[in-house]
């Protein structure tokens, strides 16, 4: 972590003893490294132990970096026992801070990072990764509707308003012709899969935005909601199952990795847990969903390197993800050649 020079303490403070019920000063505030999207920082008081997100400063792409959706879905999910931390207060004046942002509760817990789990024995990496798709079942088994969340994201199909919104983002954010990110933007909305349920989606569930107990392979928090909406289930499995084909390079991704030795379970294995925790009698072809979500990641990491050409990147490591642009076009291509594109 580094120390917090972002904005004024002072401030903070004020606002904290007047919006967090048993605040008590001065804050102690340092950044979380990690974090391509909305900058996050540890709160270290005498009343205990905070999170804060806020936006980032300067021009940001439209619909970007919500953190009020962020806090009103954790609002919503929080009394109903699934796993996210407790939301503590809601700012939208940045006049206070010179953006929005919010306070949640710190929950305690271990963060992986590698998907390979090098420090884990095969029977934990196993629970690791059933808690993982057990989670993301529990989610999309939760009725948005009962838990004041039917009008979270927009009607109709979900993956038709995402192919739209993801085009517009990259076309915002554009600074170079890729030629597979030309043919996928032609070839999506044309071939848009039926929407058969209808869920909450995260929008970015993988291993590195989840909690675990610091002595068991429970959940105790899934983090980092900025992507998170209402709409089609099978775009959060696809994004997950999708680093089962992702490069191994001491993040999420797990190709070429000896799953059996490992302990961790095969896609297939991991699609037939979540069937039937949904009770899906069947999860249809994948090919198309893979190629939307790495055309997705490609125009959320095209924003990144704007960001970058802009000068104002939350995280120290957003010049090197921002160079994954045309590799991740390139892969997002080739499955949908898999999927009938020529």
């Amino acid at each position: 972590m580094s120390s917090a020079q972002d904005f004024d303490l002072g401030a903070l403070d004020r606002w904290m003893s007047l919006h967090v019920a048993g605040y008590v000063g001065p804050a102690e505030v340092v950044k979380f490294p990690s974090g391509q999207s909305n900058p996050t920082y540890r709160i270290d008081t005498a009343s205990g132990a905070y999170v804060l997100r806020r936006r980032p400063f300067g021009t940001l792409l439209p619909s970007a970096h919500a953190v009020d959706r962020e806090y009103r879905l954790m609002a919503a999910l929080h009394p109903t026992g699934f796993p996210v931390p407790r939301p503590l207060a809601l700012c939208t004046d940045s006049q206070i801070l010179g953006t929005d942002f919010y306070v949640m509760d710190l929950v305690p817990g271990r963060s992986f990072w590698d998907g390979a789990l090098p420090d884990s024995s095969p029977t934990e990496r196993r629970s690791i990764y059933e808690a993982l798709i057990d989670t993301l079942a529990r989610l999309h088994s939760i009725d948005p509707s009962k838990v004041g969340l039917g009008d979270y994201g927009r009607p109709g199909n979900y993956f038709e308003r995402q192919v739209i919104r993801w085009t517009k983002q990259y076309r915002a954010s554009e600074t170079e012709l890729i030629q597979e990110a030309e043919r996928l933007i032609a070839w999506l909305p044309k071939t848009l899969p039926k929407q058969e349920r209808f869920g909450i989606v995260h929008g970015d569930y993988r291993i590195d935005n989840v909690l675990f107990a610091t002595n068991e392979s429970r959940v105790v928090a899934v983090l980092d909601w900025e992507l998170s909406t209402t709409g089609d289930p099978l775009a959060d499995l696809s994004y997950f199952l999708m680093h089962w084909d992702m490069p191994h390079d001491g993040t999420a991704g797990m190709a070429s990795l000896d799953l059996e030795s490992l302990g961790i379970p095969t896609l297939a294995q991991m699609l037939n847990r979540y069937a039937a925790a949904t009770n899906r009698g069947n999860v249809p072809e994948l090919n198309w969903h893979f190629a939307f979500n790495l055309f997705r990641l490609m125009a959320i990491v095209q924003g990144i390197r704007k960001r970058v050409m802009d000068g104002n990147a939350s995280s120290p490591q957003a010049e090197a993800v921002s160079k994954r642009v045309r590799p991740l076009a390139a892969q997002a291509w080739t499955w949908a050649l898999r999927a009938g594109a020529t």
